[in-house]
């Protein structure tokens, strides 16, 4: 995502608990209780709503990923879980603006170091129980857990030193410096019932699709590999109620049946997203909306420095320099699309072009192999099998074999790619998706996520001991403790020019996401620049 976002999916190094489940590639369909459906055929796929009856959506991303929201990337978990739970403050799905979720509001002073939070009065578990301040610290505990091996770690433990409770329904979160970026972190917090997930075994069934929140809907069903169920929860008090009185989302990855499913007359659904572009004409002369957003949505390439010749920083950047980016926009992406000239995206607050840009050059390629002392180099490109990715594949075969470099391609399902990553099986070059964005904006989040001492990605890569890997880490480090944000987006936008330099983990070109839903059905409706959909502002027309 996956996705994970890593993609978006999905990894770890040996002696930790496998990646892959946390960050929604792998799932199972076995012990989920609480009354949750989690076996057998689906309830309902193709249930057509309109007033009050069930909105159904089609997600083209996997649905057997974790449900944990402490340890998930899954595209489709992480926006299912936006429905289900609540954090203290949430996001606004495109802005990126905290407002109060389960807190009564957001602090008045971010610089400070500690911040302060009353509970919504009223706020109940999906289970009828109250949501009190020992399930915010419980939560917390287990995020800020040296023991524990989540992702979320990554998006807290350098900044929040400790949560505590107050009183029942009052908590103080300890900083260790003044962060502001902090207070748009909190959504990624989401808060869980102690009474629930404290139990022995609970975090696996949370990671199988368990999931009992205090938002809006509750899930009512889980079907791993093809749908998930929500209903409207009614003893919901908090800022954005359900609009909808049941949804039915669908998880369908294989391009053509996706855009059936919201196509033509006899269409199923009334919203899809991860829409083909060679189908956008096709769906709006349909009646359809579609629209897309531009954000850190990416294919990179992940090379193994431990393998031959790819621990040379001078390969790495000639593989990069022989594609045709502008043939992949122009051949696969159709346009919607532009060629990565930093890390971060052209939208993104922080970015600026890196020093080291990959334009097309052929020449430069070649010349930088022959410095490397390398001929007659064979690739095998393993790739996840994400259709706009595999729609890519050709161009790059194509450019590296015109630079000598004989290629192979070898596209796998992503949970086949990501469980030889966390097995540390031997592979030389990975192209896969990504998009950050699933987390936030902030470009110090969206680094971590990538790169960092004990991150994932650096495990696969087998880098981080590297020389320049460590320099990258502490200047990190220095970043994140800045206190003045525009020095800080300098060094940020400096230590970026390491990443594109050597090129370990980077991105080739940079999309589009595409939505498409049906105008005379539904209103409210923003297409988000990453994975999944997002329907709380959005009602039945």
């Amino acid at each position: 995502m996956s996705d994970l976002t890593p993609v978006t999916r999905d990894g770890e190094g040996p002696g930790r608990r496998s990646f892959l489940r946390y960050t929604g590639a792998l799932g199972a369909a076995a012990g989920l209780g609480g009354g949750l459906a989690a076996c057998g055929g689906p309830e309902s796929t193709n249930e057509v709503g309109g007033g009050g009856g069930t909105l159904t959506a089609v997600i083209g991303y996997g649905n057997d990923g974790s449900w944990d929201p402490t340890q998930t990337a899954s595209a489709f978990a992480m926006a299912g879980n936006e429905h289900i739970y609540e954090a203290l403050l949430g996001t606004d799905p495109i802005s990126r603006e905290p407002y109060p979720q389960l807190a009564t509001a957001v602090p008045s002073d971010l610089e400070a170091t500690t911040w302060r939070f009353e509970l919504r009065a009223g706020a109940k578990w999906h289970d009828g129980k109250p949501v009190t301040a020992d399930d915010v610290v419980f939560v917390f505990d287990r995020i800020l857990d040296p023991d524990t091996q989540s992702l979320g770690k990554n998006f807290f433990a350098g900044w929040l030193k400790e949560v505590r409770k107050t009183d029942a329904r009052a908590v103080e979160l300890l900083l260790k410096f003044p962060f502001p970026d902090g207070a748009a972190r909190l959504n990624l917090a989401k808060i869980m019932p102690k009474h629930v997930y404290a139990r022995p075994g609970a975090w696996e069934e949370a990671t199988k699709g368990k999931a009992i929140g205090s938002g809006p809907y509750r899930q009512t069903a889980h079907h791993p590999k093809s749908n998930t169920t929500f209903e409207a929860f009614d003893d919901y008090n908090g800022p954005r109620k359900a609009a909808f009185r049941r949804m039915n989302w669908l998880s369908i990855v294989d391009a053509a049946p996706r855009v059936a499913k919201i196509s033509g007359g006899s269409a199923d659904a009334q919203i899809a997203e991860n829409i083909p572009y060679a189908n956008i004409e096709q769906l709006k002369s349909g009646g359809l909306t579609v629209e897309g957003g531009a954000g850190m949505n990416n294919l990179f390439l992940l090379f193994n420095t431990a393998h031959k010749p790819f621990g040379d920083v001078r390969v790495r950047q000639a593989l990069h320099y022989a594609i045709d980016r502008e043939k992949i926009i122009e051949v696969a992406l159709k346009g919607h699309g532009k060629p990565a000239t930093s890390f971060l995206n052209e939208g993104n607050p922080s970015y600026r072009p890196a020093r080291t840009v990959y334009g097309y050059d052929p020449k430069k390629a070649k010349k930088l192999l022959k410095e490397a002392g390398v001929s007659g180099l064979r690739v095998n490109l393993m790739a996840v099998n994400v259709s706009w990715l595999t729609d890519c594949l050709p161009t790059i075969k194509a450019s590296w074999d015109a630079v000598g470099v004989r290629t192979t391609l070898d596209p796998q399902e992503t949970t086949a790619v990501f469980t030889k990553l966390d097995q540390r099986r031997d592979y030389q070059v990975v192209a896969a998706v990504s998009n950050p964005n699933q987390f936030g904006l902030d470009a110090d989040l969206i680094m971590r996520y990538n790169y960092g001492r004990d991150n994932i990605w650096m495990g696969y890569a087998r880098w981080a001991g590297d020389a320049r890997a460590k320099e990258l880490f502490r200047r990190m480090d220095e970043a994140t403790r800045e206190p003045d944000a525009s020095r800080k987006k300098t060094m940020v936008q400096d230590y970026i020019d390491i990443v594109a330099e050597q090129a370990v983990l980077y991105p080739v070109v940079h999309n589009e996401l595409m939505t498409a839903w049906n105008p005379r059905r539904l209103s409210g409706i923003r297409p988000q620049p990453y994975p999944g959909i997002n329907v709380l502002q959005a009602q039945w027309v």
